[in-house]
């Protein structure tokens, strides 16, 4: 009897502790200032401008976990779509996009 309450004293334990969320999940600033949300969707990471001149456009696609990712990312101010991979270290996260893997650009955003 002793062992079922336990038992089931865990099981509520672990159903009322949260989730927790992948590292790239959250608020980050841009290194132009604006808030990028980055949020599970449907099995990936979707980017999505939440200020700015273009907020409420999705930006990027990523897939990965841990702080690694990889996927799309596309310039607001051009609609030109990258090739893209994050890493993330902390509370900063390092983007980087490419067209034909020998033009890169990076940038660092911050999350907030």
């Amino acid at each position: 009897m002793i062992r079922k309450l336990i038992t089931a004293g865990a099981l509520v334990a672990a159903m009322a502790t949260p989730a927790l969320a992948d590292p790239i999940e959250g608020n980050w600033k841009t290194k132009s200032g604006e808030t990028a949300a980055i949020s599970s969707c449907g099995g990936s990471y979707c980017v999505t401008l939440k200020t700015g001149k273009h907020s409420g456009k999705r930006i990027g696609k990523m897939t990965g976990s841990n702080g690694s990712y990889s996927g799309t990312i596309t310039d607001p101010s051009n609609d030109k779509t990258y090739k893209g991979s994050a890493s993330i270290s902390g509370k900063t996260m390092k983007m980087k996009g490419c067209v034909l893997a020998v033009l890169c650009r990076s940038e660092n955003w911050s999350k907030l």
